[in-house]
């Protein structure tokens, strides 16, 4: 599974904590930015992770700013993309099995680093349930059109 993996100035320092992490498990990423923690609007990022995404050039992304609600918000404008901020372990969980999320969004200012590694291994862990879950997302397909 390859993952689109940004963040803001915010999340600058969490996102490259992220990547260690990735890299060491041999999960391969794409760094969608920032590379430094100089000032940027973070719907900028937000659009590079999704468009990754919605490619298909990776599965799922990652966006990381200071609370994770703007990247969530700037995410979730576009069809076909559920990001989920989660801040614990079984958010993310669920986000994934229940909700079909393709986007984790995380708050650097809000979550550690090892809460954060916690979090991005519970999302990777679980797959889509589907059934009464897919009616759902099914009805949530449709607001979009």
């Amino acid at each position: 599974m390859k993952v689109a993996l940004g963040s803001d100035h915010a999340g600058f320092s969490l996102k490259e904590y992220i990547a260690e992490h990735l890299g060491a498990r041999d999960k391969s990423f794409l760094d969608c930015g920032v590379s430094s923690e100089d000032s940027v609007d973070y719907p900028d990022i937000a659009v590079s992770v999704v468009n990754a995404v919605l490619s298909g050039e990776c599965e799922c992304g990652i966006l990381i700013c200071g609370t994770g609600i703007g990247m969530s918000i700037a995410a979730n404008k576009h069809k076909g993309i559920r990001a989920a901020l989660c801040g614990e372990p079984y958010s993310a969980k669920c986000a994934r099995k229940h909700n079909d999320a393709n986007i984790l969004t995380m708050g650097s200012r809000v979550i550690g680093p090892g809460l954060a590694v916690d979090i991005v291994e519970a999302f990777f862990t679980e797959t889509f349930d589907g059934g009464r879950h897919k009616r759902r997302l099914d009805k949530i397909e449709f607001i979009e059109k």
